[in-house]
């Protein structure tokens, strides 16, 4: 289990085949000292297993499933990452509860940056829309965030200058892959609801879902 909030950037340092899976050696200074054979690791929102470790890097096997249903098939060396640990049981809880179970994948867009937020529209298949509601929560990219509006074939994010700095969406262009990971929350609502697709903010706040 995660947040969605980020703990390091992280830096792909190399990335090999093994079978149909890969192998990705990741630098992270920070976390890297407290992982060892076994943990979870959530590389941009997605729920990796680590399998090596050492010299303040770590390596994380990626399945083919995994690779096919995430952004993790377009890293290359080089390329910068959002990490974070399974969340402790003794902590503090921010974000909201992300399983690390990426559904898909979206493409940004539009963006609009200034000195207080920056605006980003995110366009995804519709089996992924309907399980977002206005203000509700969304994980892109493994980043905790809170949705502004929805459109029909897409959804705005207004977010704030730390998170920005803090994760690599301060690097997103238009154009560009991200994985999504949908609230856990309404997907248990809308299957105790039975019919996903009568899902209004409505029930939801009925529920205490939506204040």
């Amino acid at each position: 289990m995660f947040t969605g909030i980020i703990e390091e950037i992280g830096r792909v340092d190399g990335i090999k085949a093994s079978g149909d899976n890969i192998l990705i050696e990741i630098s992270a200074p920070l976390i890297s000292s407290d992982i060892s054979i076994g943990k979870s690791v959530a590389v941009n929102g997605a729920c990796l297993t680590a399998v090596a470790f050492g010299g303040r890097k770590f390596t994380v096997e990626a399945t083919k499933a995994t690779l096919a249903a995430t952004n993790l098939r377009l890293l290359k060396s080089g390329s910068e990452v959002n990490l974070e640990r399974a969340m402790r049981a003794d902590g503090r809880f921010d974000g909201h509860f992300v399983a690390g179970h990426v559904d898909g994948t979206g493409s940004v867009r539009r963006l609009s940056k200034n000195s207080s937020a920056a605006a980003i529209e995110i366009a995804v298949a519709d089996e992924l829309l309907v399980y977002m509601v206005h203000k509700g929560s969304v994980a892109v990219n493994g980043v905790s965030l809170t949705i502004m509006e929805l459109k029909p074939d897409a959804f705005v994010l207004n977010i704030i200058p730390h998170t920005l700095k803090e994760t690599t969406l301060i690097s997103l262009k238009e154009g560009d892959i991200v994985n999504i990971e949908t609230d856990m929350l309404v997907k248990y609502v809308l299957k105790a609801k039975g019919n996903k697709r009568e899902i209004d903010e409505k029930f939801l706040k009925e529920k205490g879902f939506l204040l």
